[in-house]
């Protein structure tokens, strides 16, 4: 079989370029107006500074594919050029970061859904077990293959971004109309000593714009779609959360903004009415829901590919007919609901504030370890070198605590490595 054929690489230029924004809109933009309305103009300066930096980090990963066309994801970019231990720990860590992020998307996607049916979350332990059972609806969705969990992403992307549209609409008529309400709520200055706490809190929407590189192994003529899908994702979905973000923070008082559980619904009931709202709340469910389709599908990739490249033991790229990886998708599954299960006692905005700065924290070290792999190779060094002062700058904003938790969990990736064996690593062209 041909090694871009569409039964191995499904994914044409529009599905991966689903796959990342899809991965990027979650249910985090439908909060994060509350939690950087305090921060006034320097919420907005954070926002730029994190795309900059995202596209940088984007740059570089996108020249890797190129350069290695044939190697399984970003995770095997690194053990190529840095070895097979960085390899391992990056890409454990990485790994980690997703399934403990689909336990919180899916908690917030049950919040959302309960608006219409409140049962769902009547009780912490409701709460828990619905999300537990669409973390397993979703996992049997890519049971059936790359292909179904693609055709899913693209649907999903569509819709969620409806809302945004619609908040862009409010805004453009605010703006027709004299932009009355920008100037009546005054809002905090900016602020450089703020701007590292704001930056952080705004990249964690931008995570998963690395989505089609990890998964570069599905994706049909790599060394072109990767970056395509992957500047073009994250351009237009960085844009739209700059207008989204902080047209909702300026066109509502700060602290009203800031107390909002649902920000973005509040803004479209002020302009459009409670029936809006509703439907605001229902497109938000579908935005989390497609979110954890997408990171569900990387759970189960990241490992596989790893794999592949020969950085993991070679058992754990067996896979079904339909070169699904069954067991790795239902173990990272089987994480995630433990998680949410082992939690569901606590409250959730305590959960879900820790879990974004470890998934953040987690996930910054692959950054990290793609820039650094292209300053080894020779691959736009000085955008490699910009792209790790970046990543570094946004890890401090996490936090300690997070940090090195991120650092302990990388740890467990060590017996797999010894595990390995001796299998060949993959190695740049």
């Amino acid at each position: 079989m041909a090694p871009d054929a569409p039964a191995t690489r499904p994914f044409g230029f529009w599905t991966a370029t689903a796959l990342v924004v899809g991965g990027m809109i979650g249910s985090g933009i439908f909060v994060l107006p509350a939690q950087l309305a305090p921060f006034g103009w320097t919420g907005v300066a954070a926002w730029f500074c994190v795309i900059v930096g995202a596209l940088v980090v984007a740059l570089v990963l996108s020249h890797l594919a190129a350069a290695m066309p044939h190697a399984t994801g970003a995770v095997a970019m690194c053990a190529a050029a840095l070895g097979p231990l960085p390899g391992v720990l990056v890409g454990i860590s990485y790994w980690i970061g997703v399934w403990s992020a689909n336990a919180i998307i899916a908690v917030t996607a049950i919040r959302y859904l309960s608006v219409f049916v409140p049962a769902l979350s009547a009780t912490p332990l409701n709460l828990a077990l619905s999300a537990v059972g669409l973390i397993w609806l979703i996992t049997l969705l890519n049971l059936g293959g790359a292909r179904a969990s693609g055709r899913f992403q693209v649907v999903t992307t569509a819709l969620k971004i409806l809302p945004l549209l619609a908040v862009v609409a409010i805004l453009a008529g605010l703006m027709l109309g004299g932009g009355t309400p920008f100037r009546d709520h005054p809002h905090a200055a900016f602020s450089g000593a703020s701007l590292t706490s704001a930056a952080t809190l705004a990249f964690f929407a931008l995570v998963g714009f690395e989505s089609a590189g990890v998964v570069a192994e599905r994706v049909r003529d790599p060394a072109r779609n990767v970056l395509r899908a992957t500047l073009g994702g994250l351009i237009v979905t960085g844009l739209l959360y700059v207008i989204v973000c902080s047209g909702v923070v300026f066109a509502l008082p700060a602290d009203t903004a800031a107390n909002a559980p649902a920000p973005i619904a509040l803004f479209v009931a002020n302009y459009w009415g409670n029936g809006a709202s509703l439907a605001v709340a229902g497109f938000a469910a579908i935005a989390a829901i497609g979110c954890l389709n997408g990171w569900v599908l990387v759970q189960g990739e990241l490992p596989l590919g790893m794999a592949r490249a020969g950085v993991l033991p070679r058992w754990l790229d067996r896979t079904n007919d339909r070169d699904v990886p069954v067991a790795i998708l239902v173990a990272s599954s089987a994480l995630a609901s433990v998680l949410v299960l082992s939690n569901a006692t606590r409250t959730t905005e305590g959960l879900l504030t820790f879990m974004l700065q470890l998934t953040t924290a987690a996930t910054i070290w692959l950054y990290i370890g793609v820039c650094l792999a292209a300053l080894v190779l020779g691959i736009v060094r000085p955008a490699a070198a910009i792209g790790v002062a970046f990543a570094c700058w946004v890890m401090i904003g996490a936090g300690w605590e997070a940090i090195g938790w991120s650092l302990a969990l990388m740890l467990c990736a060590l017996p797999l490595y010894w595990l390995r064996g001796s299998a060949p690593v993959e190695q740049p062209a």
